[in-house]
């Protein structure tokens, strides 16, 4: 499998604190039957100034250290992007980093706060679009907009958005709230990824087996691959 979404990078933001924690859940990913995955730091100008350029040497001595610890996972480098207005800037620079390609254009995790969809997303969502960058919205199943309201996220999927849901959610990890969310959204048809979120072993481990069984159980092999092997791999695949 392919996890597109995780904070295995250590000590760059609220993930893996220390190498020695950042090893241990590689090796949790891999036990998990995950064989590549792509790293994706905050990039959150007010709380964790990284960007792409900041992050590349982190993730190039990490990467050194996994292959120096034998652990078989393939890592790329991404991005969690908080929808901020300095991170337009970044764009503009080139220095954002993105998850890979889909259908000839680049994409970029793009994270909502928790608590809401903000004003202006869409002309957000706009900008990056305009620009050959297609959003992938995390977790819209945690946002509490869309919980209230799960078609709130609607015209995002119209827009082009790509949607990520936590493989916690759909096994009911989050709570029943996420769980319902992520089902409507599944049954609508707008979810192209399901991903980890992995920050740390003892609350957020990397459970996308788990995930991708709950998926598979509720709609089919082929949906669970679908969301686990195929679409990750596109998009891992046009980096």
């Amino acid at each position: 499998m392919i996890d597109l979404h995780c904070h295995l990078l250590p000590r760059v933001d609220d993930g893996a604190q220390s190498l020695d924690e950042a090893l241990a859940l590689a090796r949790a990913a891999v036990a998990n039957g995950i064989r590549q995955a792509v790293l994706t730091p905050h990039v959150h100008p007010s709380r964790y100034a990284n960007t792409r350029v900041t992050l590349t040497p982190h993730f190039k001595a990490f990467q050194m250290v996994l292959r120096d610890e034998n652990i078989p996972l393939e890592i790329h480098l991404g991005g969690e992007v908080r929808l901020e207005l300095e991170c337009l800037t970044l764009l503009g620079q080139d220095n954002l980093p993105t998850l890979g390609g889909w259908q000839g254009s680049r994409v970029m995790l793009l994270e909502f706060p928790p608590s809401q969809i903000p004003v202006g997303a869409m002309k957000a969502v706009e900008f990056f679009l305009a620009r050959g960058v297609v959003p992938m919205i995390a977790h819209p199943e945690r946002n509490k907009d869309v919980i209230r309201n799960w078609r709130a996220i609607e015209p995002f999927v119209k827009a082009g958005c790509l949607l990520q849901l936590t493989a916690a959610s759909v096994c009911g990890m989050f709570g029943d709230q996420a769980l319902t969310t992520s089902q409507q959204l599944l049954e609508a048809g707008w979810v192209t990824v399901l991903a980890t979120d992995a920050h740390n072993l003892e609350h957020r481990p990397p459970v996308l087996a788990e995930g991708r069984q709950a998926i598979e159980q509720r709609y089919g092999e082929p949906a669970a691959e679908l969301l686990t092997q195929v679409n990750p791999g596109l998009i891992v695949g046009a980096r």
